[in-house]
């Protein structure tokens, strides 16, 4: 994948054909798949060089492009928001993102977000990701706890997105899942994508993009398992939609979890404690950690108490 400030370019690399616009909502969503259409239609996305349709089915090996310079979308403001910096150079920021805070603005969530917080605190932010997303080069979910890097210059931003490629950054898990393992280590290798009938979620679905999560028993307490989880790809979702298929599903996920749940929470427990990467400078590994959030913690405490 190529960025310049506003504009990304990359190759369609599955073997299953997919429309243009269901994929670049899909795969790139602070627009909406209508605002894709109208981007399309501009001649703001072009395939192969060329202008092409909403539902024009891409091909493997396609090259896509996307200008996102013009018009601009929105106006992102500012915004005095606490942040919890784990680590801060000139080149990268380490953040441990709380519980409920949205990454980027999008349609629904255009203050408030962690980019708007970003926008106030530092002076200089990559600009790859275009106007809604400075800076950011891998994203959680609104309610997953736990590390994001952030890029301040483009020279960063590229190294970073190169290292989640190339599988070489490590992005590590904890999570509490329902039920227990017969092995203590284990891998789920199954394709994600959008749900054939509802839109709004992810599952595993035969024309999915490839995905692979690694786990690893923690402790396990009646019903209940600890468990590590090592992404070696980042589709939406991921983590959340492999657990339910293997029938694991994460404790307290409202999306993804089981209906009923013996806690008073709704949020699911799923936090990035460990964050491996190489400076993008100096190519020095750097390791990085963060606490399991006071919620989190409480559910196994009350867990070891039943022990």
């Amino acid at each position: 994948m190529k960025n310049r400030q506003g504009k990304t370019t990359f190759f369609f690399e599955s073997n299953t054909k997919e429309r243009l616009d269901v994929f670049l909502a899909d795969n790139f969503p602070e627009f909406s798949r209508s605002h894709y259409k109208t981007m399309i239609l501009n001649g703001q996305v072009l395939v192969n060089g060329r202008k092409a349709k909403p539902n024009y089915m891409l091909c493997f090996g396609d090259e896509v492009s996307i200008d996102r310079q013009n018009p601009k979308p929105i106006d992102v403001i500012a915004e005095d928001i606490p942040l919890d910096i784990v680590y801060e150079d000139s080149d990268i920021i380490v953040i441990n993102k709380e519980r409920g805070m949205v990454v980027h603005p999008a349609p629904g969530n255009y203050t408030g977000t962690l980019v708007n917080a970003l926008l106030f605190y530092a002076k200089d932010l990559s600009g790859i990701n275009g106007e809604l997303r400075p800076g950011i080069v891998h994203r959680l979910d609104k309610d997953t706890t736990g590390l994001i890097v952030v890029a301040k210059n483009d020279t960063a931003h590229v190294s970073l997105a190169k290292q989640i490629q190339e599988k070489s950054a490590q992005r590590i898990y904890t999570a509490l899942v329902n039920g227990g393992f017969k092995e203590k280590n284990g891998s789920v290798d199954a394709p994600v994508g959008r749900h054939k009938t509802n839109r709004k979620i992810m599952a595993v679905v035969p024309n999915g993009r490839k995905a692979v999560t690694h786990y690893r028993v923690l402790e396990e307490y009646q019903g209940y398992t600890l468990l590590e989880l090592k992404l070696e790809t980042g589709r939406t979702h991921q983590i959340r939609v492999h657990m339910k298929y293997i029938g694991h599903p994460v404790v307290c996920d409202p999306t993804y979890g089981t209906k009923k749940s013996k806690f008073a929470f709704d949020k699911q427990l799923l936090h990035a404690q460990k964050l491996i990467i190489k400076h993008p400078r100096s190519n020095t590994e750097m390791e990085f950690t963060a606490p399991l959030p006071k919620d989190f913690e409480n559910i196994i405490k009350k867990l070891k108490a039943k022990e």
